[in-house]
């Protein structure tokens, strides 16, 4: 799909859509919004993230919290990762060598301890993710906070998100379009169709577009995305489901800015110092073949065979310094990679309900087995293009001696066995446990020699359990206790110098209370957690130049969400989320020599954050919306010598009903400007600046 870019043409389609609509119905035919008690509330909503046995989150002893498509739509996020942050206590770190998708939470980040889901299916091996990354096919978003390996293995010892895609329906066929432009040259374009096409046949198609020239030099972007699935309603116990979804990127080929004499400099803020024929590009496939059996109403079998694929590359300058000598960025770690991974997989589930003693019992059995293959070409990340003015850079073009050739290429056979049980000791306590076991050999073949480079077999049982205790039927509390593992690495990515290691070992234990009041017009939510992860990568005290597997690291922290509609028309919603994390025991080289740096704060970690949205409907039709986004200072190092500033950006709308098939949004994003930092990641003081003020206007028509 060629990517949109043309103004004048989504200027037209606003104005004609909503003459169009306007012609239809005035704005004096619509009915006030009320708030309606009695609705369903996201706490009673069941929630296939937190576990197998189909439970809402005020079932599930964890912390769960359910993205709504009406949440993502209100708040204008286009960016599946700007959706994932507004949930408690998630930031993001997005750096382009994992594909923007970097996430923080409870005091753990990136993909090999925050893991990543698309429709409940993993890539495996925590290499990084490029798909899903817009939010036009998006149903909702799941997240659950604190370790997660007993439902999807190792590698979830943060959290984990997993991002639901629309689906097909019955009922009539229900077309939809959204255009969006805005400043910075932005320009979106969205279509949906979905309904049945028979007595057993339904389906649901996405399509969207993107592109924008970005808040830096040269930062401009595109992406298209295509996800089609069709059912089929076999039998009424039967139903078949072939899905595919297809993403392209060229994201911003921004590497960050980096610190002047060891400050920011505002002067530089829009500079890109890249080279000028700098390249990168993500492609992804997701094909699966779903299966669900309900033979009778205590019984559902799951059935999934999927094929994924992702080709992803770059070829960019990606470390900066400024030199006080020279006055000048001096550019290294030229950089030219090109990923090939595939991954093919079969997992089965059956839930079953029934009785256990005389007391009404839930469990859920299944299995995992997939096979995943991953090709590193590059060149050693050799070359220099040359130093640049900060003020004026000449990006000249990409050098390297180093040839780019295949590297290696690592193998991974998984399989996996899980259990999972719920026990209703009365109507009001229940008791939750679950067990995994995970399996993985891993091969590493050294294309340069053409040699067998490592074979090494992983193993992990992960458990938990939990109990939930119903005070009034609206008021849960609940604790847990966890054990998962994350890999020292991402698996895929393993080499033969870390390849012996064991996995690092993770335990939660988790309390919380969980309410819906004021006949549902309201929720709340309050959780208190400690987490330690241990066997961490440290130096050998009596030999820096060696690893040891003894670091260990820890966080604890409470977290608070609140939604509520507290007036005709008005509703908030708002979380927060305090931590402490530490390292309690680990030594980095620091001049040749072991240093401790037991109680400093990991890098990319804030530990404070905080949510706030606000919506008003002050008249028939129209609804003005606003909110902030708190993220706390972090530090950059692990010696916590430098640290990224805390910021807040406030985002504001105003949206008009024109009828009840059209709306006209008006949008402003970050709208202070504030200059702020997401994440230093290819040096300590190599900043990357977060998105500066724009503003859109978008139509949305259903037909």
């Amino acid at each position: 799909m060629a990517i949109v870019r043309s103004h004048a043409c989504l200027s037209t389609l606003l104005v004609l859509a909503a003459s169009n609509a306007a012609a239809q119905s005035t704005p004096a035919t619509l009915a006030p919004i009320t708030v309606v008690g009695g609705a369903e509330t996201a706490l009673a909503t069941p929630a296939s993230t937190g576990s197998n046995l189909g439970l809402t989150p005020m079932q599930t002893p964890a912390s769960v919290d359910i993205i709504s498509r009406e949440q993502i739509e209100a708040r204008g996020d286009a960016s599946v990762v700007t959706a994932i942050t507004r949930a408690p206590g998630f930031s993001a770190m997005p750096h382009p060598g994992n594909g923007n998708s970097a996430l923080s939470v409870r005091g753990f980040t990136d993909s090999t301890s925050v893991m990543r889901l698309y429709d409940g299916l993993r890539q495996y091996g925590g290499v990084g993710l490029t798909f899903p990354f817009d939010t036009w096919s998006v149903e909702r978003i799941e997240v659950l906070r604190g370790p997660a390996s007993v439902i999807y293995g190792d590698g979830a010892i943060g959290g984990v998100v997993n991002v639901i895609p629309k689906r097909p329906t019955r009922g009539p066929i229900e077309n939809e379009i959204q255009a969006t432009i805005g400043t910075q040259d932005t320009a979106r374009l969205g279509l949906g169709s979905g309904g049945a096409l028979s007595d057993t046949l339904s389906y649901r198609l996405d399509v969207s577009g993107n592109y924008t020239d970005g808040w830096v030099g040269r930062g401009q972007s595109g992406d298209a995305t295509f996800s089609g699935a069709l059912r089929w309603d076999a039998t009424p116990d039967l139903n078949v489901t072939l899905s595919y979804a297809y993403g392209y990127q060229r994201p911003m080929r921004y590497f960050g800015t980096p610190l002047i004499n060891g400050k920011q400099d505002d002067a530089v803020r829009k500079q890109n110092y890249n080279v000028g024929d700098s390249f990168m590009r993500f492609r992804d496939q997701w094909t699966q073949l779903d299966t669900v059996w309900t033979p009778n109403e205590a019984t559902t079998v799951r059935t999934r065979l999927y094929h994924v694929q992702s080709d992803r590359d770059w070829r960019n300058a990606e470390r900066y310094v400024y030199n006080p000598g020279s006055g000048l960025i001096d550019r290294s770690d030229n950089t030219q990679i090109t990923h090939d991974q595939t991954q093919t997989g079969l997992t089965t589930s059956a839930a079953f309900k029934g009785r256990l003693a005389g007391l009404d019992n839930t469990v859920s059995v299944g299995f995992d087995v997939n096979h995943a293959s991953f090709e590193h070409i590059n060149n050693t990340y050799a070359g220099s293009s040359g130093p640049v003015d900060p003020y004026d850079p000449d990006h000249g073009k990409f050098q390297s001696d180093a040839p780019f050739i295949p590297r290696y290429r690592n193998k991974a056979d998984q399989f996996a066995l899980f259990v999972e049980d719920r026990l209703a000791l009365t109507s009001r306590w229940s008791v939750i446990g679950g067990l995994r076991y995970d399996h993985a050999r891993v091969t590493r073949d050294d294309l340069v020699t053409n040699e067998r480079a490592l074979s090494q077999t992983y193993s992990d049982v992960g458990w938990r359990v939990g109990t939930v205790f119903d005070v009034t039927p609206d008021l849960a509390v609940y604790a847990q206790y966890a054990e998962a593992a994350d890999p020292v690495g991402g698996l895929l990515m393993i080499s033969p110098a870390n390849a012996k290691f064991d996995m690092s070992k993770g335990k939660q234990i988790e309390i919380g209370l969980k309410q819906a009041f004021l006949d549902n017009r309201g929720e709340w939510t309050l959780s208190a957690y400690h987490i330690r992860k241990s066997n961490l990568l440290s130096r050998d005290a009596a030999d820096p130049s060696l690893r040891v597997q003894v670091g260990e690291q820890s966080s604890r922290g409470l977290e608070t969400s609140l939604s509520l509609a507290f007036a005709p028309g008005w509703k908030i919603e708002a979380n927060a989320a305090m931590l402490r994390a530490k390292y309690d025991d680990f030594t980095e080289s620091a001049g040749g020599a072991a240093v401790s740096r037991a109680g400093n704060v990991p890098p990319n970690v804030p530990q404070r954050l905080a949510n706030v949205w606000l919506s008003w409907n002050f008249q028939p039709g129209w609804t003005a919306m606003g909110g902030m986004q708190y993220v706390g200072k972090r530090y950059a190092d692990n010696a916590n010598t430098i640290e990224l500033p805390s910021y807040t950006t406030t985002d504001v709308a105003l949206r008009w009903d024109v009828n009840q098939d059209t709306t006209i949004t008006a949008r402003g994003y970050n709208i202070f400007d504030r200059a702020y930092f997401t994440t230093a990641y290819y040096t300590n003081t190599q900043w990357l600046y977060g998105p500066s003020r724009r503003f859109e206007l978008t139509l949305n028509h259903r037909f």
